[in-house]
């Protein structure tokens, strides 16, 4: 029975125990990973760009002209543990793309090797380079131009803030006296500070207040997800047609004359949010009589279509 006990206890702790050792990885808590303190110091270089960004795309068309700017998400997030990173771009025409960025001690030098679903290839192009007294990311590959002039494929980030980021690919020659560019991408002001995104989550729970108090159900179903799901006090969870008909208005004489949501604390986690809280309300009975309630609320919001919705919404009622 010992022998039993000792392994049932082995077999609770040891996930528990695998996953201690990964704590760099992405988790809900930090969706993009964390840079791992035994990394070289030049894991942080990408800190500023770790993330997503809403971007322009921009190429030269076959005859050298720039051609329309294409819409494109691009994600940076720690991997192995937080010993490298590995980017994505998905652009709207779908010509998506990616790299692993490791940097190597040995040689002071990133590495990044690249792949692209509109040019896969068995052998991934890699360019080579470091981060710049003025603050820019640049990296190189050694690539003749058409007219077969020795140069470099040479590829910058620049303008590097917490707000968003630029990038420009070129070929240069040599001496990096001629330049010509061939992709350029803009990122600037594309990330929103948290601060602003909870002042949407916050807009957007008093605009759900006002279409409860209005009776307002379309107000109500559009502060949700599309697969939002609901934890009413003593009910089951309710999503889908139970849930719209919970919040659909009774035409039974009680109406909500009051509705209020008071944040406690909301935090972020890439494309989801947890918010805490407590509500109050009051509900007017067909005799006018006023009745006043009050409790505590937990959701998880979701970012849909660029806004903050309700995903999962847990509240029960609190004795006054």
């Amino acid at each position: 029975m010992k022998i039993v006990i000792q392994l049932i206890t082995i077999a609770v702790l040891l996930p528990s125990f695998v996953l201690a050792q990964y704590d760099f990885e992405p988790s809900f808590e930090n969706p993009y990973g964390l840079p791992n303190p035994d990394a070289p110091e030049q894991i942080t270089d990408f800190a500023p760009l770790i993330g997503t960004c809403n971007c322009k795309s921009q190429s030269r068309n076959p005859d050298q002209t720039w051609a329309e700017p294409v819409d494109m998400v691009w994600k940076f997030k720690y991997i192995m543990n937080g010993m490298g990173i590995q980017d994505e771009t998905l652009k709207a025409d779908g010509r998506h793309s990616g790299s692993i960025r490791q940097f190597i001690a040995d040689s002071t030098k990133w590495y990044v090797h690249y792949y692209s679903s509109g040019t896969p290839t068995p052998r991934l192009a890699t360019w080579e380079g470091v981060k710049t007294e003025e603050g820019k990311i640049v990296l190189y590959k050694e690539q003749k131009a058409p007219n077969g002039t020795d140069g470099f494929s040479r590829l910058t980030f620049y303008d590097i803030n917490e707000n968003g980021y630029k990038w420009v690919g070129e070929w240069v020659d040599k001496t990096e006296t001629v330049a010509f560019p061939f992709w350029k991408i803009d990122c600037s002001n594309q990330k929103k500070p948290q601060q602003g995104d909870k002042q949407e989550i916050i807009a957007a729970s008093n605009q759900f207040s006002q279409a409860v108090m209005s009776g307002d159900i379309d107000g109500i179903m559009d502060s949700y997800t599309a697969d939002a799901k609901i934890f009413p006090n003593n009910r089951p969870i309710l999503e889908g047609p139970k849930l719209e008909k919970y919040w659909t208005p009774k035409n039974n004489g009680y109406k909500t004359v009051h509705h209020k949501i008071t944040s406690k604390e909301v935090k972020f986690f890439g494309e989801y949010a947890h918010d805490y809280g407590v509500y109050e309300g009051k509900t007017q009975n067909p005799d006018g009589q006023i009745n006043e309630w009050q409790g505590k609320y937990v959701v998880v919001w979701k970012k849909e279509n660029d806004q903050w919705k309700m995903h999962l919404d847990i509240w029960n009622s609190v004795k006054r």
